[in-house]
């Protein structure tokens, strides 16, 4: 088992950042990959980025130039730094977890975007 433990998120004007973080402990594969997924209301869940154990990263299009994933020094955690934040991007947004076969997700975290 894997818990994901998530942190930051809240309420931020257009233009402005916020940084989502994200630890992951218990049965934790060397090989894995971690990212976030956001669910808007009444849309789908979809991916926003994703980093392997090694740094590869992939970015949804419409987050990419202004998003930025990266992996703590403990490879375990992971954090999401969101810079000119548009009001399309509020959702839930959830760390996930995923490595041989198994996928764990967080609570979710909310992220608003309004003046």
């Amino acid at each position: 088992q894997v818990q994901l433990m998530e942190s930051g998120g809240g309420l931020v004007q257009p233009g402005g950042s916020l940084r989502l973080s994200c630890a992951a402990s218990g049965s934790i594969f060397s090989i894995n990959v971690m990212g976030w997924y956001r669910q808007a209301p009444g849309k789908e869940r979809e991916l926003v980025a994703t980093i392997t154990s090694v740094g590869m990263t992939n970015y949804a299009a419409s987050v990419k130039g202004r998003f930025t994933i990266s992996r703590g020094n403990a490879k375990n955690t992971v954090s999401l730094q969101m810079d000119s934040l548009k009001p399309e991007d509020t959702a839930v947004y959830y760390c996930n977890y995923a490595a041989r076969y198994s996928t764990y997700w967080g609570q979710g975290t909310q992220v608003t975007v309004s003046s």
